[in-house]
């Protein structure tokens, strides 16, 4: 299977603060399958480490204020032509972030308060029918996975 990830998912220290999001259910599933990792962040030209950011009122803001919507959409695109060409079975994404967040972000106040919706990348990906999932259904997943086998 071709499983699209999130770097930081894979170990890569390409967070905003300069680490990562490893993960045990990430790592065996790459020693099983054929894997991609992206980063839309660091591919939108996002410096590592680099200043938080959030989505308010359809807009990613850093939380010094600067505006860094375009580079996040740019990443986003970017991360889409690469799923385009490489055809991902099942794409796994880091969990609130404004990039990869499926079902739920921050607000954008920076105050932890989360709401419904997506990341801007995990938006455009489902939005061309890609089948993406949040890193914390993996253990259900792989679950109902053991439970078909």
């Amino acid at each position: 299977m071709k499983i699209m990830v999130s770097a930081c998912l894979a170990g890569l220290n390409c967070k905003y603060n300069g680490g990562n999001n490893r993960n045990e259910i990430v790592l065996s599933l790459m020693a099983e399958n054929d894997v991609i990792t992206i980063c839309p962040e660091e591919m939108g030209g996002l410096p590592t480490p680099r200043v938080p950011a959030e989505i308010k009122d359809g807009v990613v803001t850093a939380r010094d204020g600067r505006v860094v919507d375009a580079m996040f959409r740019d990443g986003a695109r970017k991360c889409l032509e690469v799923a385009l060409r490489e055809k991902p079975d099942l794409i796994v994404l880091q969990s609130r972030s404004p990039s990869c967040g499926v079902k739920q972000r921050y607000d954008g106040s920076f105050s932890g308060k989360l709401v419904d919706g997506s990341g801007v990348t995990a938006e455009l990906l489902i939005s061309h029918g890609f089948r993406v999932v949040d890193v914390e259904e993996l253990p259900s997943l792989m679950a109902a996975l053991c439970r078909l086998t």
